[in-house]
């Protein structure tokens, strides 16, 4: 892991030039990164930083691109997507995820090999990386309640193993945030349960979003983060903000804590709706919505 020069060649054939982001995202929208990979191994991902950091260039690291709204000026430097990482190991009653496993297969191998835990991941859009960075959740659960440690490559290039302790979970939040480690690998401690009891709860929880959300449409999930004392879908429903659109992208009619992509929608739209409806909401309510989604890039 000492990303060694020697292998730049070869990584820079492996870049993409001036590549499209929005195939990538689940917004299907974001618009031009100047560079784009997808490392196949740790040390490919090790070469790539030192590759960045030898060319001084800014580095994005995403697993699925999801929960992330990229401008449509899209992203200088080095965007690298984490997808091919994804493997998964088992010992014992914990599971071991590469950081680009979708977090919702990872959900569906607890089930298989009977463990319980990760019930509530079964249908998020994400990668085991993007759930530990934000500590994401649904329906009673969230990352914080069974990662028991995370391994990240680290801005110098060595590997730092994290116990649960030192992670800084919080509210949407993880050490991750604030200290540049690029999660490449996490532990699940979970517990022995009944298969089939496991699968119904995933089947009940799927069964409530496909219920209440939109999923026939691209979207970042909940776009804004709970407030306090309040519900953020209730309050832009209240407003009567539902079906609410700038350019292509639509405050959800079926819930209006979405934002969906219904035409051809660009990242300014995603972002430009997101400052309406705070400002209307701001002005019915008194209430500052805060986005839980990511904005990034040039406008």
């Amino acid at each position: 892991m000492n990303g060694d020069l020697s292998s730049m060649s070869t990584i820079e054939k492996a870049l993409l030039k001036n590549q499209v982001i929005a195939p990538f995202a689940y917004t299907q929208a974001g618009g031009v990164a100047d560079y784009l990979a997808i490392p196949n191994s740790l040390d490919e991902l090790s070469d790539l930083l030192a590759w960045a950091r030898k060319n001084e260039l800014p580095v994005h690291v995403f697993g699925r691109l999801s929960n992330l709204v990229v401008r449509s000026g899209g992203l200088r430097g080095l965007v690298i997507l984490m997808t091919e990482l994804k493997a998964v190991q088992q010992e014992g009653d914990q599971l071991i995820a590469e950081a680009g496993c979708d977090i919702i297969w990872l959900a569906a191998v607890a089930q298989d090999k009977g463990l319980t835990g990760l019930e509530w991941a079964a249908g998020i859009p994400g990668s085991v990386g993007g759930a530990v960075f934000m500590n994401a959740g649904a329906y009673g659960g969230q990352a914080d309640m069974v990662v028991e440690s995370v391994t990240a490559l680290m801005p110098d290039l060595s590997l730092q193993t994290f116990a649960r302790e030192e992670l800084a979970f919080a509210y949407r939040h993880s050490v991750f945030q604030d200290n540049g480690g690029v999660i490449v690998q996490a532990r699940f401690a979970l517990k022995p349960g009944k298969k089939e009891k496991i699968q119904a709860k995933m089947d009940e929880n799927n069964y409530a979003r496909a219920l209440k959300q939109p999923l026939s449409w691209p979207s970042n999930g909940s776009v804004f983060k709970r407030p306090e004392g309040y519900f953020a879908g209730k309050l832009i429903m209240d407003s009567g903000l539902q079906g609410t659109a700038v350019g292509g992208v639509m405050v959800s009619t079926k819930h209006a804590g979405f934002m969906v992509n219904v035409d051809h929608g660009s990242g300014n739209d995603y972002e430009d709706l997101i400052h309406l409806v705070q400002a209307e909401v701001y002005k019915n309510y008194q209430v500052k919505l805060e986005p839980e989604v990511r904005i990034i890039g040039d406008r």
